[in-house]
Parts: structure tokens; sequence; C-alpha cells
């Protein structure tokens, strides 16, 4: 888990967006206050129009607060130097079209006035990264949302930044692409390297968040870690192997339970998920190339023939 040195925080940070006569019109976010440690996948989760992107934006410098303090590695968020140890993925990104992805890295490269030595060498090692390598000089403009996403995840760590920022990183990508995605945010974590994460795929924030806030309208409703958001404290989970379920094991379990004063809800053989079956399909499918799945026929009960005498001793076959 990640140390307690705080890299973002905000205090009573506010953002009201006002009309052409100052009027107010929308609340986007009122008196959020959060910390982010160091080392931690923090999952930002919340419906659209909840302050999720305004809280990212304000925190890069994007915007300014109407009320409260946002501070990035100590420093106010307008401050435009902190944003050199900042990588950012945004939702939709923004490349140029017409660059290749060696030609993009360098391109960015340049702006954080990296080296020319060191510009190509992050670049190679993003593009293998990201698994790009084959695709290194085709035109951005021939990408894919999926490949897009995966060149935007180079761009944001082309600076080796300490904080990365993700809007949605795991969109547009199939499932393979999206579990690459959070292996490769997971090793980012485990380097040292704070993250912030907004995503509409609940599944994706459990599987590698370590704490998580829930904003809706604008303020902040819920902060904790995964481990104890989901945690059902009144239920207890049982598992076993080398055991059939039969009416034996179900009584005795119950009497057991009832001993301590609880009941049996629901017994059953546990189930995996999706993701974890179709992984696995394909992983099997690379190591058994060639192989098929074959629906079962259903087999056709044989015909009972009958033999039939008849009047004058004839023999007939009958079905």
């Amino acid at each position: 888990m990640a140390s307690k040195e705080t890299v973002v925080e905000t205090r009573k940070l506010t953002k009201i967006y006002r009309d052409f006569w100052g009027r107010e019109k929308k609340v986007a976010l009122r008196a959020l206050n959060l910390e982010v440690y160091r080392g931690e996948i923090f999952g930002l989760l919340g419906p659209n129009g909840s302050g999720k992107t305004t809280t990212i934006k304000l925190l890069l410098g994007l915007l300014f607060p109407t009320d409260g303090d946002a501070l990035v590695f100590n420093l106010p968020s307008g401050e435009v130097r902190k944003n050199e140890r900042i990588g950012y993925l945004p939702e939709e990104s923004y490349l140029y079209r017409f660059l290749n992805a060696e030609e993009t890295l360098d391109f960015y490269g340049r702006l954080f006035k990296l080296d020319p030595e060191v510009r190509r060498e992050r670049a190679q090692k993003l593009i293998t990264m990201v698994g790009l390598k084959d695709d290194k000089k085709r035109l951005l403009k021939e990408y894919s949302k999926g490949m897009r996403q995966r060149i935007g995840l180079a761009q944001a760590l082309i600076n080796d930044p300490e904080l990365v920022i993700l809007d949605e990183p795991t969109s547009g990508l199939d499932p393979l692409g999206t579990r690459e995605m959070k292996d490769h945010i997971v090793k980012l974590r485990d380097e040292g390297k704070t993250i912030i994460m907004c995503s509409h795929r609940l599944e994706d924030v459990q599987d590698i968040c370590d704490r998580v806030a829930i904003l809706n309208e604008g303020e902040l409703r819920k902060l904790d870690s995964v481990k104890n958001l989901l945690e059902d404290v009144k239920r207890l989970e049982l598992r076993a192997t080398g055991v059939q379920l039969n009416d034996d094991l179900r009584r005795d379990l119950e009497a057991v339970l009832e001993k301590h004063g609880g009941k049996i809800e629901s017994i059953g053989h546990p189930t995996t998920t999706l993701e974890a079956l179709f992984l696995r399909i394909i992983e099997e499918s690379k190591a058994h190339p060639g192989r098929r799945y074959m629906p079962e026929t259903k087999k056709e009960e044989p015909v009972p023939v009958v033999a039939v005498k008849g009047d004058e001793g004839s023999t007939h076959i009958k079905k």
C-alpha cells in the first residue's frame, strides 16, 4: 500500500460556472476535500456531470477554482512548473493525426526539453510497452480508437512523471487490451508512481484501485479503500475444496450456523467472471492453435426392433 506522503490535496475545492452576467449557472464541484498519497492508484467515480473531469482540470491548472485550494506536490495547481512532473491521458486524446508513433513521442519529448538520445530511448521503450512496435511507422489517422489510447498512454509517460492522471484509460480497448492497460497501471504503481484514474467501467476500478472517491452532483459522497467499500461485514463467506454439496452437508452447516446465531442464505459452487473466462479461452487457443469448439451432438436413441410372426408363419420386422 502507498505511503502517507501526500501528492495531491484539495481543501474545500469549489468550482461554479457562471453565465455572461455573473449569475450562478452550474455548481460543478462543492467543497471537495481529498488527499492522494504517493504510490497509490486512486479512483474517481461518479456519473456524468458529477465533477470528475472538473476536478482533473483544476488539478492540472486548466481551470481556476471559485473557492478553496488544490495542491499538487505541495504547489498550487496554477503553478505551471509542477506539470513537468505530471503525465496526463485525457478521455479524448488530441494527438496530431499526421504524425506516426515515433514522431508523436519525439514531439512531446521536445516539449519537456528531453535530450535527443533520451527521447529516442524512451520512445522505443514505450512503443514496445504499449504493443505498437509493429505499427510505429503508421500515421495516427490510421489507428483504431484502441491504438490511439495506447499511444496516448505512451505520450503521458514520455517525461517519466511522478503523478499520472488517466481519464477513461480503457475506453475503446477490447478485453485483452483492457487487461494489458490495467497491468501497465499496476506496474506504474509498483514503480512508485501515483495514479489518479477516472473510469465508468466499475470492474476496472475494482480490479486495480487502492482507494476510491465517489462523487455525485459535485459533492464527495464516499471515500475509502476498495476493500472496505465492498466488504459486507453482515455476511460470512465460506469456500471449501474436496467436497460435494449434499443434504447431509447442508444440514450440518445449518446446525453449526444456527448454534452461532446465523443462517444459510445461499449455498452452491462459485462462478468465475466473464473477463477471466474470456482471457483463459484466448490463452488456451494460443497454446493449442487449430483446436475448435465443437458442440455436442445429440445422440439418437436406438429404435427397438420386434419380430412378429404372421398367420402363415412368416416373420415381419416391426419398428
